[in-house]
Order: structure tokens, then sequence, then C-alpha cells
């Protein structure tokens, strides 16, 4: 049977131009992964009947408060009962009314400089998600600062941003809060968003994915794709799990 995801791509603050092409960017690997993908941005999708058929949920480029206390309340249960989570580069400055959705992201968004050619180092060669990646990838796209360091909920970083290859003119004076190195993109084997009685699934997060040209970068595509096929490995829903509590059984 094929994972099914759900990828949710509502904003409520800033509208990143490079959703429609992340969606058909995703829409096209869809045989490759091996995975059913449903894409939504109508936040009553997020209920408890709803989530239990999805093997892992995708927050995409998301911004603002996204969900309503219902959804919120839903997407906290789907995590608990071992649901897996993916979100990518804007999703961190999306529901920052809802702690534990910041713990499973791992860090809300702070700030970003300008659009320019930066380098990002892999710290780790053997995940799923950086396995294809150069030691040093050259990229155009945004280096995120961050408001906390992902490392203290318990997050592995893959990537970390070169900050001596761009130029951050607001980083002069200011204490950078996300740790160093400076992480990009990093998981969690167990979410921290869940709750002490919960079962936990896995959580990914890249900071990557700002512009439209990115989506259909080969190095790009492979580490978001790495990190899907990585989730979806936790054996905690039903696509690779028969007793599992959530995820597509048909």
């Amino acid at each position: 049977m094929a994972p099914r995801i759900l990828a949710y791509s509502a904003t409520a603050g800033f509208r990143h131009d490079s959703i429609e092409a992340s969606i058909e960017a995703l829409k096209a690997k869809e045989s490759a992964l091996d995975v059913k993908f449903d894409f939504t941005e109508d936040k009553a999708k997020f209920t408890d009947e709803n989530l239990s058929q999805y093997d892992a949920i995708l927050f995409l480029n998301n911004s603002g408060i996204v969900l309503d206390d219902t959804g919120k309340a839903a997407l906290q249960n789907y995590l608990n009962l071992g649901g897996n989570f993916l979100a990518i580069h804007c999703a961190a400055d999306a529901l920052r009314d809802s702690p534990f959705f910041g713990r499973q992201i791992g860090a809300y968004f702070d700030y970003h400089p300008e659009i320019q050619e930066s380098a990002v180092d892999v710290l780790d060669k053997t995940h799923p998600s950086t396995v294809m990646l150069p030691d040093k990838w050259r990229l155009v796209d945004e280096m995120y600062n961050f408001e906390s360091d992902p490392r203290t909920v318990g997050a592995k970083v893959l990537l970390t941003a070169d900050e001596s290859s761009y130029q951050d003119p607001q980083a002069k004076g200011k204490t950078l809060r996300h740790g160093s190195p400076h992480p990009i993109a990093w998981y969690q084997e167990r979410g921290a968003g869940v709750e002490s009685h919960g079962i936990a699934g896995r959580s990914w997060f890249t900071g990557l994915g700002h512009c439209i040209e990115i989506w259909s970068d080969d190095l790009f595509l492979g580490h978001v794709m790495g990190g899907i096929k990585w989730v979806l490995q936790s054996k905690t829903t039903k696509a690779f799990n028969a007793n599992g509590n959530v995820g597509n059984a048909s």
C-alpha cells in the first residue's frame, strides 16, 4: 500500500510565489516516491477522522495562524498517535500561538538576509535527505535565522549555513539564538511536539525552499524526497506497521 501524505500550503501572512511550483514538483515525484499526496489549503481537513488516514503531514511554506482550535487539537492528536511530520521553509513562521507546533518543527523563524548565492555545509552525509549532496552545497536561496536552537528539543542538524559565504548586515551586533554551527535543516527521531503519553513519529524540517527555481533543482528535490522517505520509515503508521493508529491501510 502506498503511504499517504497530506500536504498543507495555507497561508495567513506572507505567501510565497513558489508554493504552486512546489506542489507541481511534488506531484511529479509521486511515482518515484511511491506515495499519494493530497494537497489542500482547507483548514477544515484537520479533523481526527480525516487526519487518521495519513502517514505524514507536510506543512509547505505556510505562514501565520493557519489552523483554528479544532484543527490544532486534531494535529496534536495525530502527532500523539504516531503520525509523521514534515515542514518546509516558511512553515517555521506558522502557528506561533501553538508551542507544540514550534517544538515539532524544532524552531520558529526569526529573520533572513537578502536572497543571494550562499553555501550550505553537510554535517551528516548518511541521512537519506543529504546523501546526494556535495559536502559544500552552493545555491541561491534564503538563509533563515531562527529564534532558538533546534538542538535544544533533541533535533539532529543535517545542514548548516556557511555564514562566511553571504552577507547578513542585520547580524552585526545581534545575538543569534539558533546556536552554532548555524542550523538550516534537521530531523527529530521522535517529534518533540508529542505529549508525554503519546507515540512519537518522526519530524523533518528544511529551511530551504523559498525560490521558484529551487523547486526544479535536482539536488534540492533529492533533499526533500529523502526527508519524505525517511519520515515514512518510522514504522509508527499503517503503511509500514499494521498495528499503527493512523495511516493508509487501504
